[in-house]
């Protein structure tokens, strides 16, 4: 009966990545995170969403209270999520235009962001993408995303020791472990809005 009563619910978390790609870091965080939790964190599931079928957002594209059926589809995905996780490098010192894409499609009404628990990770140059975090965390606050505030997630790509190999998967253990805490902060902190 005690091991029955341990096993935590199951969270669904939507994972979208700001780069499109094919060999991004950030997208390389994401799997490492999907890895994560099928090895040691239980009770997440992680599902990478595709953001780069979105079309440029256009009002005009809303039809009848309608949107584009990959807009829909993005919609879905987000709403059926417990939580997100996003993985925002940083263009010119903000978030990227497909991640800020997204965020606007589904912030139409009615905005699937609402009430959700969120983290974000970021990878790149210098301060790690630290400054898109910033960013995004502001527009969190219009979206009603409620963001984890501990750990922060940035990583310099290109700092020795190796982090990442040709094919952008994370290669560095010490980032392995920062980020299963990150995923371990976003379990709890949705459990425990959700009031389990």
């Amino acid at each position: 009966m005690e091991a029955v009563a341990a096993i935590k619910p199951l969270i669904r978390v939507a994972a979208l990545s700001g780069s499109l790609r094919k060999g991004s870091y950030n997208t390389g965080l994401l799997r490492a995170a999907i890895d994560l939790t099928k090895e040691s964190v239980p009770g997440m599931q992680i599902e990478y969403v595709d953001i780069s079928p979105l079309p440029l957002i256009n009002t005009d594209l809303e039809i009848n209270g309608t949107y584009p059926p990959a807009v829909e589809a993005f919609r879905q995905k987000i709403l059926e999520a417990d939580s997100i996780l996003f993985a925002s490098p940083e263009y010119n010192f903000s978030v990227s235009a497909p991640l800020k894409n997204a965020l606007d499609w589904a912030s139409r009404a009615p905005n699937v962001w609402a009430d959700k628990p969120a983290a974000v990770i970021s990878t790149g140059g210098g301060f790690g993408g630290g400054r898109s975090q910033y960013h995004l965390r502001q527009i969190g606050v219009f979206l009603d995303l409620h963001f984890i505030n501990k750990p922060e997630f940035t990583l310099n790509a290109f700092q020795p020791p190796q982090k990442f190999d040709a094919e952008g998967n994370l290669i560095d253990e010490v980032a392995k472990e920062r980020l299963k805490q990150v995923l371990v902060s976003l379990q709890a902190f949705t459990l425990r809005l959700q009031g389990k």
